[in-house]
């Protein structure tokens, strides 16, 4: 099974070119930068940068709505290749094929939001101490349970 998940920050904006023919296909590139849980060997390296490719419409996704900072969550497979380069010299990649792509915090967490998911008749209700949002009230009826 050849199986990736993986959240992040993306390190540019995506790189997104158009396949040639009848039907052209989106094709997005990114850089995601992905903490590491440990530090080990004392290097300094806190992150590991992933390059990532996303086909189609997940490719025209990305151009529209993915920007450098973004964190977001992709699951997909690895698949590895090679290359020659103009110096003769046969260069090895790695990618992840991106089948799945979504966002991983809020646009208000990132601090350039309108709002989040709040509704525009409603202001968003502050986080309180605990980190847990408080939930307003008056608002049983629109709760789905009880």
């Amino acid at each position: 099974m050849n199986k990736v998940i993986l959240m992040g920050r993306l390190t540019r904006d995506p790189e997104v070119r158009y396949s040639q023919g009848e039907n052209a296909t989106a094709v997005a590139r990114y850089t995601l930068a992905v903490d590491r849980r440990f530090n080990r060997n004392n290097d300094d390296q806190t992150a590991d940068f992933i390059n990532c490719v996303a086909f189609g419409r997940s490719g025209e996704f990305a151009e529209k709505y993915f920007h450098k900072g973004t964190k977001i969550a992709i699951t997909g497979r690895i698949q590895t290749g090679s290359y020659t380069n103009k110096d003769g010299v046969k260069v090895y990649t790695t990618d992840i094929v991106v089948e799945d792509q979504e966002f991983a915090e809020s646009k208000n967490s990132t601090g350039n939001g309108d709002g989040g998911f709040a509704p525009a008749n409603r202001p968003a209700p502050a986080a309180a101490g605990d980190g847990f949002m408080n939930i307003p009230d008056g608002i049983d009826e629109e709760l789905p349970f009880n």
